[in-house]
């Protein structure tokens, strides 16, 4: 028996194979497209070195700590990460922002006011050096009322501080590497404090 009598007996065979296909070919581009637009994809994109979980010392006293920090070709970007799932009410100048998603409500402190207290410690180490930070809201969170002014996602991420050409970029980063240097040799004596 040949395959096509077998496909002339079941003649739901032939549409079941065409739609499983296309199923999996959906489902290879959900996966490539995810992790093309992933953080880790983003961060290594934008940036050319990274410290995580940095400790300084704070511009007043004591000590902060910094989720990320990049070295980009604009300078130094810090970079606060929030996995929020939900509608996001914020502004820039409440004290409280709102979640609301199907499984509940909260509220937490407008991060930016904090994040304002990181770029000013790190202004502190590398005086000559532009400093800039931003509040990452990963996939899932929407701000239907407007846009806070340092919050962005992954995509305003890439464009804001991709570098396409990755030649002048080394030129930036090389002007920058004394500066970053002195934020590593900053990060170890705040954490034998």
């Amino acid at each position: 028996m040949s395959y096509l009598s077998e496909i002339q007996n079941y003649p739901w065979l032939l549409p079941l194979a065409a739609i499983v296909l296309l199923l999996l070919v959906w489902l290879l581009y959900r996966v490539v497209s995810r992790n093309r637009g992933s953080l880790e994809h983003v961060i290594a994109d934008i940036s050319f070195d990274r410290i995580e979980g940095l400790v300084i010392p704070k511009a007043d006293e004591g000590e902060i700590i910094i989720d990320y920090l990049l070295l980009t070709t604009q300078g130094l970007l810090i970079l606060e990460v929030k996995d929020v799932q939900g509608i996001v009410f914020g502004g820039d100048k409440m004290q409280d922002w709102t979640v609301i998603n199907a499984e509940r409500r909260y509220t937490f402190s407008n991060p930016q006011p904090a994040l304002y207290d990181r770029i000013a410690a790190v202004r502190q180490i590398v005086r000559q050096v532009p400093v800039s930070g931003r509040i990452l809201f990963l996939d899932g969170a929407e701000f239907t009322k407007g846009v806070p002014g340092l919050v962005c996602d992954l995509d305003e991420l890439i464009g804001e501080f991709g570098e396409p050409d990755k030649n002048s970029a080394k030129f930036k980063i090389e002007a920058f590497m004394p500066h970053w240097e002195l934020i590593r040799k900053g990060a170890l004596n705040a954490s034998a404090l």
